[in-house]
């Protein structure tokens, strides 16, 4: 099932400044990753482990949430004629792609753009 983008755009600073708790924070990842369009929505005890494993090491939410996105879109964003893709089952899979965001060196606009087209693909479907 495919569901829209409602990946929320994080406030910058909100893991550094300590502007939200650590449950919260683990919410959010979460709540984030149940909403990205190719996962089964369901959060499993390894999923709530790896949101607190991010938030210990103070990997920012924006930068998970950005991740999200640029998976899904990579997903999605696919030649024509691929074979279709499985559902993600577990917040791990994002694990690579979540390095991946710590190291690029983009606008934010870039990942507000690829939520923009996600939202219009999955609306379209």
């Amino acid at each position: 099932m495919v569901r829209p983008c409602a990946i929320p755009r994080a406030e910058v600073g909100d893991v550094e400044d300590n502007q939200i708790s650590r449950e919260q924070y683990i919410q959010r990842v979460l709540n984030a990753y149940r909403q990205t369009p190719g996962t089964a929505g369901t959060i499993r005890h390894p999923d709530r482990l790896l949101a607190a494993q991010l938030q210990q090491r103070g990997v920012p939410l924006a930068a998970v949430e950005n991740a999200l996105v640029l998976a899904a879109s990579r997903r999605l964003f696919r030649p024509a004629g691929s074979p279709p893709l499985g559902t993600i089952r577990s917040l791990a899979y994002f694990s690579a792609v979540i390095e991946e965001v710590l190291e690029l060196r983009v606008s934010p606009d870039y990942f507000q753009h690829l939520r923009y087209k996600i939202q219009r693909f999955t609306q379209a479907r």
